[in-house]
């Protein structure tokens, strides 16, 4: 077998695994928000089902109109704005969902089975979503007498351009003088 060959297998493998474990978060997800829904007394309709489902293909951060377009483009499946909204806030009651307000963007975000930390650039807005970081041991380690479900990590400074940018500024200030 090939180098090619052996690289191409193993990152298929990895894109399997993954995909499987994709999978197991998603249907987890889908067990919870069903008890959420019963426990609240809410219809549980297709709908709701639909737009679950949508979320949690979403890599990353998403916006309602994102949403909309991923589940009309990927999905094939139509609902109405004040549907997805209404489901929204439900799933983010049930703790699959996050909101994010970068600025005067609203973005959401599944967080059932992942922990994410962003960077926010604060001369651009440009958001870039971090890797695990592994911080859940010292967070946990650092809380008592209380139970951690998800968090959100936010690093706020400036993109390599913008900084740049800045500097480039300051020089042409600091010549003029």
């Amino acid at each position: 077998m090939s180098i090619e060959t052996a690289r191409s297998a193993r990152a298929l493998s990895c894109s399997n695994v993954q995909k499987m474990e994709n999978s197991k978060i998603a249907e987890s997800a889908k067990q919870i928000f069903t008890d959420y829904l019963k426990e609240n007394r809410c219809r549980r309709t297709p709908e709701r089902f639909a737009i679950l489902e949508a979320v949690y293909s979403i890599n990353g951060c998403f916006d309602i109109d994102g949403l909309l377009n991923h589940m009309v483009e990927k999905e094939k499946f139509r609902v109405s704005r004040a549907t997805v909204y209404n489901t929204i806030a439900l799933l983010i009651n049930a703790n699959l969902v996050v909101h994010h307000q970068f600025g005067s963007e609203s973005k959401y975000e599944k967080c059932f089975g992942t922990e994410k930390s962003h960077m926010v650039c604060t001369g651009c807005g440009k958001v870039t979503e971090i890797g695990n970081l592994n911080v859940t041991d010292t967070i946990t380690a650092n809380i008592k007498k209380f139970h951690l479900t998800h968090y959100s990590l936010y690093l706020y400074g400036l993109c390599n351009k913008c900084h740049q940018a800045m500097r480039r500024r300051k020089a042409r200030i600091n010549k003029d003088k």
